[in-house]
């Protein structure tokens, strides 16, 4: 019996190839879809946030799931939507109305939705999905005794003594269409030095240790009960709204038609006082965001059940 002749170079390659190509026919005959990225911006609401949407997707849904969580700043995160790194993120009304959009800021919620949605839509292809059921505004703050002695209550009343005090603020706040800039010509606020420029996750404790005065916060923050700190409120209502709600591309939904069912399913379901106990959970009490917000997913489920 002769020898059956060995494959050539070429042969081998044209064997690899078929191979190739064989076990590319049965990936796309097995239904399998590229994962669904879920980003977030790099604080721990936003990680919050993004574990939240991943694992409530996960749980109702059959969609495969990435995680590109704590990306980096509003700006980064919304590139990223735009160049296809992420599918969906939570934003807030406000900052895309204002940072984003580049409109002076107005206090009307619907108002601002509608803008915002049809803004997006029309521009980018992106789709906002009802909103989560809370609000996270810029907090100005000072320490409790600053308050106490000096009977503040609005940042009006924190006017007259500004000049007196060091600020600290986060990089995007003094750069935001709805942020310093216009805050200081509504109120007429003026600080004797250059603000402090910090990382918002140092911001509270600078403040608590008396490095700084008063700074710019985030409301829904866990660290300001915490460290006792005080809220002034905004007497002329020169914030926007900022309600949180899941942002998400139109090639996504596309691709996944179940996906804008479980975003539905998320709508109004967390409100202002569980994400505080979130984020006091994880920056306060030092516990991972992951289990602290499928935590929240359990529970969630538990009293109101869906189905995938």
């Amino acid at each position: 019996m002769r020898a059956r002749p060995r494959a050539g170079r070429k042969g081998l390659g044209g064997l690899i190839t078929v191979a190739l190509l064989a076990a590319l026919a049965f990936d796309g005959c097995s239904g399998e879809r590229p994962p669904l990225v879920v980003g977030s911006k790099n604080f721990t609401e936003q990680s919050l946030l993004g574990e939240i949407l991943a694992g409530w997707i996960e749980r109702t849904t059959e969609i495969p799931v990435q995680r590109r969580l704590h990306l980096g700043g509003t700006f980064i995160c919304h590139q990223a939507l735009l160049n296809g790194g992420i599918d969906l993120y939570v934003e807030y009304t406000g900052t895309a109305f204002t940072a984003i959009l580049q409109h002076p800021p107005i206090t009307d919620p619907d108002s601002v939705r509608r803008a915002v949605a049809s803004d997006y839509g029309r521009r980018w292809s992106a789709e906002w999905s009802a909103p989560l059921g809370f609000e996270n505004t810029f907090a100005i703050l000072v320490r409790r005794s600053t308050a106490d002695s000096l009977e503040l209550r609005t940042i009006s009343d924190a006017v007259p003594h500004a000049e007196r005090w060091k600020a600290g603020f986060g990089y995007e706040f003094t750069e935001r269409e709805d942020g310093l800039p216009g805050l200081e010509l509504l109120y007429g606020l003026r600080f004797g030095r250059n603000p402090r420029l910090m990382d918002l996750g140092l911001l509270y404790r600078a403040l608590a240790s008396g490095l700084v005065d008063l700074v710019a916060g985030n409301s829904t923050d866990g660290q300001i009960a915490a460290l006792d700190l005080v809220m002034l409120e905004d007497d002329k209502r020169y914030f926007p709204p900022y309600e949180a709600a899941p942002v998400v591309s139109a090639s996504a939904l596309q691709r996944y038609p179940e996906l804008e069912g479980a975003l539905r399913q998320l709508a109004g379901r967390l409100d202002t006082e569980e994400m505080r106990a979130m984020n006091r959970a994880v920056d306060v009490e030092g516990r991972d965001f992951h289990q602290v917000a499928n935590e929240w997913i359990e529970a969630e489920l538990r009293a109101a059940p869906v189905h995938p």
